[in-house]
């Protein structure tokens, strides 16, 4: 079993009992794959960003406990450290896991978009949540015009919203 396979099993072991956040993982990921690869992302950055993909939201459960909400701010908040231990313990190496807690730490904030990974996790999770969010056609194209900036994140948006 790859490195990825095991952690889409663990997230899913993490969040068991819990299948709307783990669907969610999941297409947020498939997205991010394929954006990626149709992007030409190199292998590191392809490897990082499919993990960010799958952990993106851990901070969710504890937010949920601990403020009783789960807002992009405490997501933000909670998700580095999370994150940082699981995959300490799935032994990924260290420059990857600094960089998924940064990107945990920070895919909703949209203004400080530093990398390709980082603009590839922010789309492919825009594009699931525009969907389980049953969001108009005005804020699908409202997030077209300010987020997605990928040539193939454009397109798939454009396909499924536009």
């Amino acid at each position: 079993m790859n490195d990825i396979n095991k952690l889409k099993k663990e997230m899913i072991i993490y969040y068991a009992g819990d299948a709307k956040r783990i669907q969610h993982f999941i297409k947020v990921h498939s997205f991010a794959k394929m954006i990626g690869e149709l992007e030409q992302l190199p292998g590191d950055k392809q490897e990082i960003l499919e993990v960010a993909a799958l952990v993106h939201d851990i901070g969710i459960k504890v937010s949920e406990e601990k403020y009783g909400n789960c807002n992009g701010t405490h997501q933000e908040e909670e998700g580095p450290a999370l994150a940082e231990t699981m995959l300490v313990q799935l032994r990924f190496a260290p420059r990857l896991i600094e960089r998924v807690a940064y990107l945990v730490g920070h895919h909703h904030t949209y203004t400080q978009i530093d990398g390709l990974d980082y603009q590839i996790l922010v789309e492919a999770d825009f594009l699931v949540n525009i969907y389980e969010d049953d969001l108009d056609e005005d804020a699908a194209k409202t997030a077209y015009d300010r987020i997605f900036k990928t040539t193939t994140g454009k397109e798939i948006c454009r396909a499924m919203f536009l």
